[in-house]
């Protein structure tokens, strides 16, 4: 640091300072400034500088350190406050507050030096003139921590009661304190009401709403309102995430994650902040987030998850139930701390029913992404659909004889339930080492097999045997169709379908001869319908590939031929099949559902046909026949292609139907996978639609059993891309950029395509943009365009870098936005859209008029942009593009391209003198500043009969140029000519919209006063 610093300079160093990310290098830096401040010999020097110290202090870690700066300058009032100016007065005073508070939180010092303290603050905010507002609040703040209920009820009275003035806190923190202590109370709901306002933006400052959205966190819960508590977590984890001072707010969103099932997220959240472990600087807010720490690692542990690492304080590993130890012993002997202090018992009280707190939600999903893919049943704290019935666990449980166990099997197999195959595997383990009879062995083989899919063919054919041994003709034939269909699913359909031929034949004359039942015929006929749709779909993909099948069979009879051979096979086989079944089905639960199927199967049929009427139809018979026979689980798989078909047809309304059909049809035995890509399906339905609150509900699912079904990285990365933009159109900007941004990691352009990259980054700078977070958003922004730029299509490149120099802008990145306004007006011109060229032109413009260009520069840019739109408004239908720049005009939406040139002439005219006006400095000669009012008429005079010739499409930018015109009549002195133009926007006045024209009128009526006495002086 120069040794030459002067006063000036301090300050500028002090202020930027303050700007920096709280922490010890920012106290670090204050306390160099002091020694700066010292060296002046300018009093005042050292209390700005001493005041800047506290500022730093207070809003870190390390407040321990408020108290020596503020005993001295507490001293120097005391001694010379001749050396204060106004300003210091004000702040000296201001932090009587936080000394308070300090206090407080600093169990070493005693209590009756608080009190002492309040009384101290009392006088002197009396001797100053101040109401007892900040003292009335200071003393309850006192009173509440004590646990004195009856003193904290009297003196929240008297704060309430008492006048605000400049020493009370702002409204914003004010209602977070009330609200505190109503849900301290008990009183949630009122809790709410009193933080609404901060909620709602209506009252902000800069620890507000963040530690509001952290104190609702509980009393949401409390009252059953989980999205709201969810919304309030990732709207308000994101504001404090990087500000140390915020441990306890930190904290309470850690015990919200424990509290709701997302111990895995709590984790996460611990991670992120190791030195909250250690640091001592403020006790009582070490004290909260050891208690949080507490509670989570005693939820991992009691769900079994005590040897898990986790991260805690530095220089070792931890286990869960290691910290979990650890935490409630530091949690513990600090609240002690404060009890002995007090002689209350309160904090300890209160600590432990911190720490053992119950869960208040089971499940709550949070959308963002896991700290690793979760696998279905991985995570003991998210339920998992059961694999088994109620009667298959009752059964187990109970130890049930083999009997029993087999009566159970063919129960569920009658059912056709699908807990069926566990329970004949419960046979089956029980059977082991006991001699059975041959049928009971072979339903034992048959389900088995069923259980291993493509590779259970070699036993459906033992079974097969076994049923034969047995004397069951027809479940031999129907097991080995059974195998004949497997192999097919192996690759060997051709084969498959000469056998299921063959198998058909002998189970219609068995059951003809009376040898076999109507089920078991039912059972063969469906695996050779099954084996003929699979060889459909095999001919089909293989026409697509352009690949000749390995095994193309040789005759037609089998039904492997041709592709248009095997279609027509395939729904005479399934027609055969409905013709057995639906007349002999009756109560039959079998029969029932394979009548179903084979509606199903002509539905597929239909919908490869592209009749998609006909397949809806089929299908919903197909459905409506499996719900009836009590098998709505196998439904499902139909539900979702009717929701298909009715979204090619576009009908959103039955898509939407079909898609909970399917969700209710499925209930505990769908899949996690299924359930995923169901909730998702009806999410886009419902957005279709424009209703993106459902469909960021639907989202939200789908991106939770993604990450159940270890999808995280594929399926669950795009279902977050979607709830990002979900929320996104619900202007949820914060909620939606921690979903974006956690769900960029997972997006590749080899599985979800270079697109969803792109939006998710465009959709991440939208959001950052709202938030005030200009450079994140540009960053995000140029990362898209740099995907963008090798598209073949050039627009969205154009729009992006477009984008990026506005926020480059915004961020006070000047030469920054520059360079990417250069960039997009490249591409602009290339598009040929003179639109985004002009805009970028004039941005360009006002930058280089704070560059060192200048206003030279600005002018030759904003020269060109006129000569640009004069070149494209002499030949109109040229240079205009499809679609426009990224600054649309609202009001030119429904004109047509030559008009909207016109009025990009006539916005570039009145910026150019808008920019012209705005050059010249107050310091100025008045000649100089004349020329300049010159010019910049002339640029106004030029853009108002542009406007005008667009009609009143344009008429608030044709009366705001007059009144600009007017007021630099008026700066000329042509008062007169003034008048003309503010009587002239008066008179067009009622031809504008509602608040347009009441500023124009008071403007203009403004404008007339002045000139008025202007001309009477």
């Amino acid at each position: 640091m120069s040794p030459a610093m002067d006063f000036d300079t301090l300050r500028r160093a002090m202020a930027d300072n303050y700007e920096q990310p709280e922490g010890p290098g920012r106290n670090a830096r204050a306390e160099q400034l002091l020694v700066e401040a010292e060296k002046l010999d300018v009093p005042l020097a050292v209390v700005e500088a001493l005041g800047h110290q506290l500022k730093v202090y207070n809003y870190s870690s390390e407040k321990d350190k408020m108290f020596v700066p503020f005993a001295r300058l507490l001293r120097m009032w005391d001694e010379h406050p001749e050396h204060f100016d106004e300003f210091e007065i004000h702040s000296l005073h201001w932090v009587f507050k936080w000394m308070s508070a300090g206090m407080l939180d600093q169990p070493h010092v005693p209590l009756a030096s608080i009190e002492k303290w309040l009384g101290e603050m009392e006088h002197r905010y009396r001797l100053a003139g101040h109401s007892e507002r900040a003292v009335r609040s200071a003393e309850f703040s006192v009173a509440a921590h004590l646990g004195d209920l009856e003193r904290a009820e009297r003196a929240y009275t008297a704060w309430m009661a008492a006048d605000r003035d400049s020493m009370a806190d702002c409204h914003a923190c004010e209602l977070h304190g009330q609200g505190w202590w109503r849900a301290v109370r008990g009183a949630d709901e009122e809790a709410l009401e009193l933080w609404a306002p901060v909620l709602g933006g209506e009252y902000t400052c800069a620890h507000e709403p963040h530690t509001v959205l952290a104190s609702s966190l509980l009393p949401l819960l409390r009252l059953g309102r989980v999205e709201e508590a969810r919304a309030h977590h990732l709207r308000g984890f994101r504001l404090v995430r990087s500000m140390e001072s915020m441990r306890g707010a930190y904290a309470d969103h850690v015990e919200f994650c424990a509290l709701t099932g997302n111990e895995a997220r709590a984790l996460e959240l611990l991670a992120e902040r190791p030195a909250y472990f250690t640091d001592s600087g403020d006790p009582r807010s070490k004290l909260d987030f050891m208690a949080v720490v507490a509670l989570t690692t005693d939820r991992l542990t009691a769900l079994g998850l005590g040897g898990q690492p986790v991260p805690g304080p530095v220089g070792r590993a931890w286990t869960a139930a290691e910290l979990a130890v650890h935490a409630r012993g530091e949690a513990l002997a600090l609240a002690a701390r404060f009890d002995d202090r007090n002689g209350t018992p309160y904090i300890g009280e209160r600590t432990r029913a911190r720490m053992d707190r119950p869960v208040l939600v089971d499940r709550l999903p949070l959308g963002v992404r896991p700290a690793r893919p979760a696998r279905a049943g991985s995570h003991p704290s998210v339920p998992v659909p059961a694999p088994r019935t109620v009667a298959v666990a009752e059964a187990e449980a109970a130890e049930p004889g083999l009997d029993a166990l087999l009566a159970e099997a063919r129960r569920l197999s009658a059912l056709r339930d699908p807990d069926a195959v566990e329970a004949w595997a419960a046979v089956s383990r029980a059977a082991e080492g006991r001699e059975l009879e041959v049928g009971d062995r072979a339903e034992i083989a048959d389900h088995a097999a069923m259980g291993l899919g493509p590779r259970g063919a070699a036993l459906f054919l033992r079974a097969a045997e076994l049923y034969a041994e047995a004397g069951d003709p027809g479940e031999a034939l129907a097991a080995r169709s059974r195998a004949a269909y497997v192999q097919a699913l192996s690759g060997g359909s051709a084969r498959a379908l000469e056998a299921v031929a063959e198998l058909r034949e002998q189970a219609l004359a068995l059951y003809a001869e009376g040898g076999t039942g109507v089920s078991q015929t039912a059972s063969v006929l469906v695996s050779r319908a099954r084996t003929l749709m699979h060889r459909v779909d095999e001919l089909e993909t293989a026409a697509v590939d352009g690949q000749p099948l390995a095994d193309s069979g040789s005759g037609s009879g089998s039904g492997s031929g041709s592709e248009g051979d095997v279609t027509v096979a395939a729904e005479e086989a399934a027609r055969e099949l409905l013709a057995l079944a639906e007349p002999r089905a009756g109560d039959d639960v079998a029969l029932a559902s394979r009548a179903a199927e084979a509606y199903a199967m002509l539905g597929e049929l239909s919908a490869r046909a592209d009749d998609a009427e006909a397949a809806a139809g089929l299908l919903r018979r197909a459905v409506e026949g499996f719900v009836a026979a009590g098998l709505p689980w196998f439904a499902v798989e139909y539900d979702s292609r009717l929701a298909g078909i009715a979204m090619h047809l576009g009908d959103m309304e039955a898509a939407e139907r079909a898609t909970r059909d399917a969700l209710d049809h499925g209930g505990s035995h769908l899949e996690p996978a299924g359930h995923a890509q169901l909730h998702l399906r009806l999410a886009e339905t419902l957005a279709a639609t424009g209703r993106f609150g459902p469909a960021s509900e639907h989202a939200l699912e789908a991106a939770h059993w993604a990450d159940e079904a270890g999808e995280t990285a594929t399926f669950g990365a795009w279902a977050r891309h979607q709830l990002g933009g979900f929320l996104l159109r619900l202007g949820r900007w914060a909620e939606a950029a921690e979903i974006l941004e956690s769900a960029l990691p997972d997006l590749t352009a080899e599985t979800h395509g270079e697109g969803a990259i792109v939006q998710t980054r465009w959709w991440l700078g939208d959001c950052l943009t709202e938030l005030g977070e200009h450079r994140g958003a540009a960053e995000h922004w140029l990362r898209a365009a740099d995907v963008a730029r090798h598209w073949p299509e050039q627009r969205d490149h154009a729009v992006l870098a477009h984008l990026a120099a506005e926020a480059l802008g915004r961020a006070g990145m000047t030469a920054q936005a520059d360079r990417a306004y250069v960039r997009a007006c490249g591409l602009w011109r290339e598009l040929g859209d003179v639109h985004g060229l002009v805009r970028a032109l004039r941005a360009r413009a006002w930058s280089a008029a704070r560059l060192d260009g200048g206003l030279a520069e600005a002018r030759e840019l904003m020269a060109e942009a006129v000569r640009e739109c004069e070149s494209a408004t002499a030949a109109p239908g040229s240079g205009t593009g499809a679609g426009s720049g990224p600054e649309d005009e609202n009001e030119n939406g429904g004109e047509d391209a030559g008009r909207r040139v016109v009025a990009e002439l006539g916005h570039t005219h009145r910026q150019f003198g808008d920019l012209v006006a705005r050059s010249v400095p107050d310091d100025a000669e008045e000649a100089a500043a004349r020329d300049a009012f010159e010019e910049a008429l002339g640029h106004m005079t030029r853009a108002i009969p542009v406007f005008a010739s667009l009609g009143d499409a344009l008429l608030g930018a044709r009366t705001g140029s007059e009144l600009a015109a007017g007021w630099l009549e008026a700066d000329l002195g042509r008062h007169e000519a003034a008048s003309v133009r503010a009587r002239t926007v008066l008179a067009l006045c009622d031809r504008l919209d509602g608040e347009t024209a009441g500023a124009r009128r008071s403007e203009a009526e403004k404008m007339l006063a002045l000139v008025e006495r202007a001309g009477r002086a």
